[in-house]
């Protein structure tokens, strides 16, 4: 990359050690396995093992490639191991650092998801998920503050969060709107600033490059789609394959951002899932490694096994799994060389700004309707004119749901306790209390 920086970037790769193939899939295993707790956590790992303890990046590098992996669609922790990878070993470096990073909760989702799928029904399993939603409802509002402490710096960005709360929540708004819209504000927003002269960078050179890496990345993507779509009778493949390659487009904000789009859609478009089977997937994924995201595999996974079984759910999960993350890797190659000099552009600068304010308006759509379906058993849509709203029956209300909810954020806003810890503990209390009232 030909990037010329002024003496305000004096930091070098001195101190940088490249490190060989063998210890490259010797580090990403390990973290693969041992990443638990979301992207928070995954990313303080990443940070202790890569730049601390190895010394494969600087602090700087690290930085500046998690800033701008948290802009792109899909999951921020994912793209930020292929880059990781790719900045030490190129390309094939971050094939294997992103991979590894998948592949162990993968595994392990794709065997809860089948347990789930043919023993969900039974009562202690269904005892023990209402603590996991419980717990799920308080992590969610938990990244939705941590997001908008970051995210919302000033007024006009609050009220942005505000109006696309109001957007998909009450008018429903598709989302890749939303985030088109945030976009052309931030863009407007930023017009006729220039770059401070303090984080000039000059823009990389090698435009047919950038052109050669997209294709091939969009044939990979692309092609195994259309070949099911071809050989395949099976029309929820080709549904799936599509609704989560759209997905991996317009998906901003992280793994919290793909469940506020996908969510709702999953369960009121396409009813692929219930609410409450929604809700489950994600305290799945919440409690193995991996990526949050992987809840995409636990959805395709049930969507295809109601459909036609165990192959079809195994044949949908691996759909999903294909759409979700080689995208990644096409966002990861293709902006690499870029990352320094998008940072210093005002107008590109500001654009995903206001997207990320756009996002935290999304999650705050994600929590109350996560909050609605969880704490009363029957929600109505409603419509009046063209606002929609949902109205819980009041009569329905499940206090369970509610104490269990507010000692989960007891645990985790006030005790900071750790995810696993805290879902363990109130999917015992959650089993306790049905037991208590008649058992299983």
């Amino acid at each position: 990359m030909n990037s010329a920086v002024n003496t305000a970037n004096t930091e070098t790769n001195n101190d940088v050690e490249t490190p060989s193939l063998s210890s490259l899939v010797q580090l990403w295993a390990k973290i693969g396995v041992l990443s638990f707790g979301g992207p928070a956590a995954q990313i303080a790992l990443m940070h202790k093992l890569i730049v601390e303890k190895m010394r494969w990046m600087t602090e700087k590098e690290y930085l500046n490639a998690l800033s701008f992996c948290m802009l792109l669609p899909g999951p921020e922790a994912m793209q930020l191991a292929a880059y990781a990878g790719w900045r030490s070993n190129g390309v094939l470096g971050g094939i294997i650092a992103g991979a590894l990073f998948v592949i162990p909760g993968a595994i392990v989702i794709m065997a809860l998801a089948w347990i789930y799928a043919v023993y969900g029904n039974v009562p202690l399993i269904q005892a023990l998920f209402l603590g996991v939603k419980a717990a799920v409802l308080v992590i969610v509002v938990e990244a939705l503050l941590k997001i908008s402490k970051k995210a919302l710096k000033s007024t006009s960005l609050k009220i942005l969060a505000g109006l696309s709360f109001i957007s998909i929540f009450f008018l429903n708004i598709p989302y890749p709107l939303i985030v088109l819209a945030a976009a052309a504000y931030g863009f407007f927003l930023a017009r006729g600033k220039t770059p401070d002269a303090q984080t000039l960078v000059d823009k990389p050179e090698g435009f047919s490059a950038l052109i050669k890496t997209v294709s091939i990345w969009l044939f990979i993507w692309l092609v195994p789609l259309f070949a099911v779509a071809l050989l395949s009778d099976q029309q929820i493949l080709i549904e799936i394959g599509k609704f989560f390659s759209k997905l991996a487009v317009v998906t901003f904000g992280g793994a919290y951002a793909v469940l506020a789009y996908m969510g709702q859609d999953v369960v009121n478009y396409w009813g692929w899932l219930t609410p409450e089977e929604m809700m489950d997937g994600f305290g799945l994924a919440e409690t193995t490694p991996g990526p949050l995201i992987l809840v995409t595999e636990f959805v395709g996974f049930l969507a295809g096994f109601k459909e036609g079984g165990l192959s079809l759910g195994v044949a949908a999960a691996l759909i999903t799994l294909w759409t979700t993350f080689i995208p990644c890797f096409l966002w990861i190659f293709a902006g690499a060389p870029y990352i320094e000099w998008i940072g210093a552009q005002p107008k590109l600068k500001s654009a995903l700004q206001a997207i990320s304010a756009a996002v935290v308006g999304v999650i705050l759509n994600l929590s109350v309707w996560f909050a609605l379906h969880v704490m009363f058993k029957e929600v109505n849509l409603t419509n009046y004119g063209p606002i929609k709203l949902w109205q819980p029956e009041l009569a329905t209300v499940d206090w369970r749901v509610i104490g269990l909810t507010a000692l989960c954020a007891l645990l985790i806003l006030k005790l900071k306790w750790g995810i696993v810890r805290v879902l363990t503990i109130s999917s015992l209390f959650g089993a306790a209390l049905v037991y208590a009232q008649g058992g299983f």
